[in-house]
């Protein structure tokens, strides 16, 4: 059973985190920038076509730009034995006002069907209720057949609307939503 509950962060203190099982899921804070580098710097190299940035252009920022990003953003991270093997980010989007996107997500290969994604994204979806959501949406990269079954999986379907990454207009996003209240 997923729960939230205090758990230790890389650093020693105690944080509110979201376990289930070997893993836990924090959010991010501003000292953990260097995890939040590792493993976005992971993602983007494992899986390039499934992100907004490059490899090249996140290995160009500086520790005070993934410090703010860690402070300012809603990244949360899942780790093992103290280890980051996940991450995943919330956030508002200019295009569509007073919606909420889950960004960003990814699990390090040797976790993955573990169900740290599941707990990622239920993450997400406990800030989007607290912020007053009642759905929750996101992009996927349609050459991403894995990301698209898994997310079918949590119950997120195709709005319909389908457009280009800003980055490399050949790569196809699918926009999907999942309900966040019953009925």
């Amino acid at each position: 059973m997923k729960q939230w509950g205090d758990a230790p962060s890389l650093h020693g203190e105690r944080k509110r985190a979201l376990s289930d099982g070997p893993f836990v899921v924090r959010r991010a804070l501003a000292e953990d920038w260097p995890a939040l580098r590792t493993i976005r710097l992971e993602a983007l190299g494992d899986t390039p076509e499934a992100f907004g940035s490059t490899l090249e252009m996140a290995s160009n920022y500086s520790n005070d730009q993934w410090r703010q990003m860690a402070a300012q953003r809603c990244y949360y991270l899942a780790e093992r034995d103290g280890v980051v093997v996940g991450m995943i980010s919330g956030g508002l989007n200019d295009d569509h006002p007073g919606t909420h996107w889950l960004y960003g997500m990814f699990v390090t290969p040797s976790m993955r069907g573990s169900g740290v994604a599941d707990v990622l994204v239920a993450a997400v979806e406990e800030w989007a209720r607290g912020e007053g959501a009642d759905e929750l949406f996101l992009d996927v990269t349609a050459r991403v057949s894995r990301a698209r079954r898994f997310y079918s999986k949590m119950g997120f379907v195709p709005t319909g609307e389908n457009h280009d990454m800003t980055r490399d207009p050949a790569l196809e996003l699918v926009t999907m939503r999942r309900p966040l209240v019953d009925g």
